[in-house]
């Protein structure tokens, strides 16, 4: 499958407008800043420097679509800063050899485009088996800041209110320890 990043609204499984409109319907609270598309934690950064100042206390992640030797699809959530071993990230989740998915897998398994993975992406993940692990870290914060499936919006969060997200498209999270991978 090749993707085609023109008549981005036709090909996704569900567009940023869908999602929001069902955390409407199910009443979960979060507000949206809208923003140029950004592709990497670097460009990232710009971006929330112009809307919320530099605020270390702000629960900025990025995610990581991996695959394992055997197949298996996974998502992992962390902080935007936290520094990750693939090597040793695969002994605290117990899965061999990990690696980035393909773009193509990345778009068929949680129906989005490059930079715009995000826990919001396992509306779809749930039904093609993906595996999410969050770091407990993130617990730390009120809020985190994740994309609502494309990468030109921003979605400020509870952990309390994307638990909430998780129960209602039946995703239990993995919660580990990535401080571990430093010792």
């Amino acid at each position: 499958m090749q993707i085609n990043n023109s008549n981005l609204e036709k090909e996704l499984p569900l567009t940023s407008k869908n999602l929001i409109k069902i955390l409407d319907d199910w009443k979960i609270i979060y507000k949206s800043y809208s923003h140029e598309p950004v592709m990497t934690v670097k460009e990232a950064k710009f971006v929330q420097e112009e809307i919320f100042g530099l605020d270390d206390s702000n629960g900025h992640i990025k995610n990581l679509y991996l695959r394992d030797k055997r197949k298996n699809n996974i998502l992992i959530v962390a902080h935007q800063d936290a520094l990750i071993d693939l090597k040793l990230l695969a002994k605290i989740i117990k899965m061999e050899r990990l690696s980035f998915g393909s773009p193509n897998r990345l778009f068929e398994n949680l129906g989005v485009l490059p930079g715009a993975v995000s826990p919001f992406a396992m509306i779809n993940g749930a039904k093609t088996g993906v595996s999410l692990f969050l770091d407990n870290n993130l617990k730390s914060f009120s809020k985190i800041y994740a994309h609502p499936l494309e990468n030109d919006k921003t979605l400020e969060i509870s952990i309390k209110q994307l638990e909430k997200f998780f129960e209602k498209i039946t995703v239990i999270p993995n919660w580990i320890d990535l401080d571990s991978i430093d010792n």
